[in-house]
């Protein structure tokens, strides 16, 4: 068996706080790792620190970058347990999208159509949630209960598969797991 992790955010970006005030979701971003460090650590979102634009395919790092600079932002840390050709099924999903990441945007009207319970697919374009959700979705790594362009980061709390590793802030995570 091997494992990998989700981690769910909730920043006082622009883009952050609009979501959460359409929502009410206690968390707004998610990321995936397959690792227990979170090095890398994947998701669909802003490719500099101080601008939401331009937004796409990155490594998100807690040593430099966003969460660096934001470790005060809540966060939850989930693993989940799946079978290894499984894992590395996902990791290869997640290694042929990162091959051509230079071709990924961010998927802005699907975003704001999730909320409205309304599918919208794009090729190549992504919101954070719609980006974990369809790398689990197609490894099988987890059922989803509905299509991954609808699924939240906070659908992801309703799980019972996923174990709660951790909830408190970035820095504290940072220190309670020895991640930097």
């Amino acid at each position: 068996m091997k494992d990998i992790y989700l981690l769910l955010t909730k920043s006082d970006t622009f883009i952050s706080k609009a979501i959460y005030l359409v929502t009410q979701d206690s968390y707004t971003h998610i990321s995936i790792s397959f690792e227990e460090n979170l090095q890398p650590m994947y998701s669909c979102a802003r490719k500099y620190t101080y601008s939401p634009i331009p937004a796409g395919i990155r490594n998100e790092s807690f040593e430099k970058g966003f969460y660096n600079k934001n470790q005060h932002i809540p966060c939850a840390l989930y693993k989940l347990t799946v079978k290894k050709e499984i894992y590395y099924k996902a990791k290869f999903i997640l290694e042929s999208i990162l091959n051509h990441s230079q071709d990924y945007k961010y998927n802005l009207m699907g975003l704001i159509l999730c909320k409205l319970e309304v599918p919208y697919r794009r090729n190549h374009y992504y919101f954070c949630s719609e980006f974990v959700s369809e790398i689990l979705a197609y490894s099988q790594a987890i059922e989803l209960p509905k299509l991954p362009c609808l699924m939240k980061p906070s659908d992801y709390l309703l799980f019972e598969e996923l174990e709660c590793l951790y909830q408190g802030n970035i820095r504290e995570l940072i220190k309670y797991r020895g991640l930097c």
